[in-house]
């Protein structure tokens, strides 16, 4: 999943995701496991909502028809905003998901630090 506050900001992943899926050898290996679900927050569009809402009220995984995460089998990589990054991590948590200590540690869900201070 990935959100954005407008359609025009999706357009990068869009590229992305259309080019692994053109990519012979990724495509292959990628197969029907890569599920691209756009949401975004200021404008009309298929998919609306902040993550962080569209999880905790199930429409991500009614829409997907998936259960909801489960840290039993679920693993989550989190990468975006400063707001965004606190109250999805807040949200993990809640669900029983535990935050990977450090590179090559094992957790639920690891936090993108490339970009921001968390």
């Amino acid at each position: 999943m990935r959100g954005a506050r407008s359609v025009h900001d999706l357009a990068y992943g869009d590229s992305v995701i259309r080019r692994l899926r053109e990519e012979p050898d990724l495509s292959e290996l990628i197969g029907d496991r890569l599920i691209d679900y756009p949401t975004v927050t200021r404008e009309p569009f298929v998919h609306q909502g902040r993550i962080t809402l569209l999880i905790e009220n199930g429409k991500l995984f009614a829409d997907l028809g998936m259960p909801p995460l489960d840290p039993a089998t679920d693993r989550v990589m989190v990468c975006g905003g400063m707001g965004m990054l606190k109250d999805l991590r807040s949200l993990l948590d809640r669900l029983g998901f535990h935050v990977s200590p450090g590179v090559g540690e094992p957790g639920d869900y690891v936090i993108e630090r490339a970009f921001v201070d968390t």
